[in-house]
Order: C-alpha cells, then sequence, then structure tokens
C-alpha cells in the first residue's frame, strides 16, 4: 500500500526550482516533500538535505534511512509526481509480508503445510495486529530508554486473553476471550502457542521481549501445575498475575548454581513447629526480579531440593544487575534474609523439587527456540531489504556474489530449523504430558542448541552485511545491532548450549540397543 499523501501534483521541472536558500523540496518515490522549515531540525545537518534539494533523492534516502521515517515525518509530503505512481510498499499494521522468507512457509500462500488449520491463521492476523498496534511502540521505545514494561499494556494483554495464552494450552484458557474470539480455548494447541511466541518476538526488542512477562511465563507453571494441594493459594495466585495486578518469576539460578541446579545453596529450614520455612540465600540473574511480587523459589531443604512460592516482604530484597540487554528485562539479584514461608506455599513434595524443576524445562526451552528462530527470521527479512537498496561501489550489495552467499546460508539455517520446529512442535500435541517428559526432553534441548547455534552463525553474517550500521543501536541497522547483541541470552539461559547437547546425547543413550558395527 503506497503513503497517504495530498492530493496535489506537480512536475519533476517545478520540483527542480525549489532548489533555493528559502524553499528546498525533493522528491522520494514520487512523494514531493517540503522540508524547507525543516532544516534546523534534520538529525543529520542541514547540508545533507541541501545536496539534494530540488532533485529525486530516493536512493540516497534509502541509503541512509529506514521506510518509517517517512511515516513519522508524513505531514511534510505536500503532493506527488504528475503521472507518476509510488512503488515502495508501505506495510499495514497486521500485514504479511511480501519479501522472500520473510514468513514462515506455511504463511506464504504458494506454500502449504499439514500443521496449521484455520484457527492457526486467525490466531496469527488476530495476534499480530495486537503486536504491530499495542506491543511495538511500547518495545521500541522502552528498550531504549530501560523503562519497565507498561501497567497500561499488561492489564491490555490480559483482556485480550495474550497474558493467558502464553502459558501454553490448558483449562486456564477455557472460557478465557482470546483476541476477540480469534480462537477458542479449549482448540488451543502447541502451533496456536508457537504462534504467540514468535509474533511478539517480531518486534526486535531482546531486552523488552524478556521483561514484558517472560517470567510469568516459567514462573507461573509451577503453579498451575503443583499447586494443587493449596487450591486457594493456587487460585488467588493465577488471577492475579492472569488480570496483571501481580507479577511472578522463576527464581532457581545462583551465583554458585546455573544449569547445575542441584547445586544451588539457598537454603529452607523449618521452624519447630513445622509450619513455616525460614528462607535464607541469593539468586542471580532472575528476570523481571526487579518488579515481581512472587518468587517461584528453588531452595535446599536438607535432603533434597524445594520449591517455594515466595511472597515479596519483609527480608526480600531486589536490586537490577546490568547485563548486555535493555534493563527493561527487569533482571535482577535477590536477597532472601530470614524470610518466613507458610509450608503450604511449597510446590511440589519436600526434596523433590527436582521434578517440578525439570518438568519446566520443556516448554520454557522450546519456547526460547520458537523466539530465536523467528528472530532469526526478522534478521534475514531485514538483511534481504538492505541488500536490495544499498549501493556500494556503483551496485547494490545483493549484486554481490559474496553477499548471496551470506544470504543464503542465513536462509538455510532459518527454514530447517523453522522445520525442526514444527516436527518437535506437532510431536508435543500429540503425546501425553509423561511421554513428553520421556521422549521430547532430549530433542528439545538439542532443537534450541542448535538454534542458538544457528543465531551465532546468523549474527556473524549480518553484521558482515550491514558494517558499521550492524554495530549501531539506532537507524538503519538497530535490529541488526539488538540481534548481534542479545543472542547469546538464548544461548545461556534455560540451560547453556553444552549442557543441553550433552543431554541430548544422553537421553539417546538410554534408549541405545546392543547394536555394534
Amino acid at each position: 500500500m503506497p503513503l497517504d499523501v495530498p492530493s496535489k501534483t506537480f512536475t519533476r521541472a517545478e520540483v527542480a526550482k525549489n532548489n533555493t536558500e528559502d524553499s528546498t523540496w525533493f522528491i522520494i518515490d514520487t512523494v514531493v516533500y517540503d522540508v524547507s522549515e525543516f532544516l534546523d531540525a534534520h538529525p543529520g545537518g542541514e547540508a545533507v538535505l541541501r545536496q539534494v534539494a530540488g532533485t529525486d533523492a530516493t536512493v540516497a534516502f534509502y541509503n541512509l534511512h529506514r521506510h518509517e521515517v517517512l511515516q513519522k515525518y508524513s505531514d511534510l509530503a505536500i503532493g506527488t509526481i504528475q503521472g507518476e505512481k509510488q512503488s515502495i510498499i508501505t506495510p499495514q499494521l497486521g500485514d504479511l509480508s511480501t519479501v522472500p522468507y520473510a514468513e514462515p512457509l506455511w504463511l506464504t500462500p504458494q506454500f502449504k503445510s499439514p500443521y496449521f488449520n484455520d484457527s492457526h491463521r486467525r490466531l496469527q492476523r488476530a495476534m499480530r495486529e495486537f503486536t504491530d498496534m499495542h506491543i511495538a511502540p511500547e518495545a521500541i521505545e522502552k528498550e531504549r530508554t530501560g523503562e519497565l514494561v507498561s501497567q497500561e499494556l499488561i492489564e491490555r494483554m490480559s483482556k485480550a486473553g495474550v497474558l493467558q495464552m502464553r502459558m501454553g494450552p490448558g483449562k486456564h484458557l477455557h472460557g478465557v476471550n482470546l483476541l476477540d474470539g480469534a480462537v477458542d480455548g479449549k482448540e488451543f494447541d502447541y502451533f496456536h502457542d508457537m504462534i504467540c511466541s514468535q509474533e511478539a518476538v517480531r518486534v526486535a526488542c531482546r531486552g523488552f521481549q524478556d521483561g514484558n512477562m517472560a517470567g510469568m511465563v516459567i514462573g507461573l507453571t509451577c503453579v498451575l501445575n503443583f499447586c494443587s494441594h493449596n487450591p486457594e493459594l493456587q487460585k488467588k495466585v493465577t488471577d492475579e498475575v492472569f488480570s496483571g495486578k501481580k507479577k511472578i518469576c522463576l527464581a532457581i539460578t545462583e551465583a554458585f548454581a546455573g544449569s547445575d541446579v542441584a547445586g544451588l545453596r539457598t537454603t529452607a529450614t523449618k521452624t519447630p513447629d513445622g509450619k513455616h520455612y525460614i528462607v535464607n540465600g541469593t539468586k542471580k540473574w532472575i528476570t523481571n526480579g526487579v518488579f515481581s511480587d512472587y518468587f517461584v523459589v528453588g531452595v535446599n531443604t536438607g535432603k533434597g531440593l524445594s520449591v517455594l512460592l515466595v511472597e515479596r516482604g519483609e527480608g526480600v530484597e531486589t536490586k537490577a544487575i546490568k547485563t548486555s540487554y535493555s534493563p527493561a528485562a527487569g533482571t535482577a539479584y535477590i536477597t532472601f534474609d530470614n524470610v518466613k514461608v507458610p509450608v503450604s506455599h511449597r510446590l511440589g513434595d519436600e526434596n523433590k523439587g527436582i521434578y517440578v524443576i525439570l518438568s519446566n524445562f520443556n516448554h520454557e526451552r522450546w519456547t526460547m527456540a520458537c523466539a530465536t528462530i523467528r528472530y532469526m527470521r526478522v534478521v534475514v527479512e531485514e538483511s534481504l531489504k538492505w541488500a536490495h537498496q544499498r549501493l556500494v561501489f556503483g551496485k547494490r550489495l545483493i549484486d554481490q556474489p559474496v553477499i548471496r552467499q551470506k544470504l543464503a546460508k542465513m536462509i538455510a539455517l532459518c527454514e530447517s530449523h523453522q522445520s525442526w520446529l514444527e516436527t518437535v512442535t506437532y510431536q508435543m500435541c500429540n503425546m501425553a504430558y509423561k511421554e513428553q517428559a520421556k521422549h521430547l526432553g532430549g530433542p528439545i534441548a538439542l532443537l534450541k542448541m542448535s538454534s542458538t547455534r544457528a543465531a551465532h552463525e546468523i549474527a556473524d553474517e549480518a553484521v558482515q552485511i550491514w558494517g558499521g550500521r550492524g554495530l549501531t543501536q539506532t537507524g538503519m541497522g538497530r535490529v541488526i545491532e539488538n540481534f548481534n547483541r542479545c543472542y547469546k541470552f538464548d544461548s545461556i539461559l534455560g540451560g547453556a548450549e553444552e549442557v543441553l547437547g550433552d543431554l541430548g546425547v544422553r537421553q539417546a543413550m538410554k534408549f541405545m540397543p546392543k547394536a555394534v558395527l
């Protein structure tokens, strides 16, 4: 769809005359802009605009700016060139991209898939519109400023059913209005779950992505699945979190123990009357910990690990940690100092908390793979666009064989991992929970490991294609810089690549027959 501009028309000769001290016009894709009053305000200085005054500046503009800049300054447009039409596409909210490989194959009209039905397509459309309209503007701004997600957005996601959908399939979705009826909660499966995850990633703001209630996705699961012994507490916490009134996070990792969860040193000692635990210790790198009201905490209870639901209060202190990505993630260092927690707030059995922790990992790692693979695709789309519009040595980048080779590698990695993801997702939809735990832990671990290795390769190639812009947090290369700076989070969080690779092979060893060469 073309830009919406005034109906007045001009000839190119008329535009050429407006090349004076008092009148500065130029053309971008047949649209005429009058920047006479904007010269002093132009971030790149007045001289840049003077250089293209009276000319067609289309090529020069797209060598320096993203297309959305024209939407931002649309009030400078005064008309179009007589008898000519705009050729550059202006994406509308919710639109699918027409750039090759910018969308998964199942969303590309000429391709078919056995996995997706009409409800998946309705949800994808609704989720994209919601993301483009409500999430993206805030995400881009707060990724830059480091501010936390707004209560207004959280409540909007709650009312739309977006918070509930991010927890995956389950009874918590039954009877909930999901994006104005885009999908019935009883029909919601892991492909719907994948769609929600991948659509939200397209904003390309890795810190805000985690800051936008990622702690809930990995923390509330434990309450939903392991708090049935205390239905009142379960309902209270679930209702508060889904309404957006309270926030929750998962607090497992310590300075002493990351992937090695068995090495946790935070302790929980029972009081003499056996009614409470006294919790002491620290947690580090806790996503959303800065602003959470509830903490799902892994603790050592003497003979093993246990998991407690700890409410923010006396003895609980959180401090922000500066990491490579935006402070919008709310990453925290947490101190528990003689915190009194009712025994009824234990999730799962005492000393058997390892099962609570491990049961959470499959969905967490799968969700991270969904996100990583979709962000890889965003980078591919950005790089294809850039390669077609950037002129170097008198040629477009795409006309250089070495650039096409880099893009080929990026596309192949992206498509192969999306296909693997869809295969695993189909198994999740057709396996009972216990079967998933038995058979999918290894494949999901390997999928996440391979996805983040692919992200490493794609980040490396993309920065080489983009040059200095790929290292700049604003402007043309914003997406590339963010991806290159932040992809490592996914190779560490939820289990380091090396640990997950080992897990995948060890699970295969369990089913190894006595086969010989």
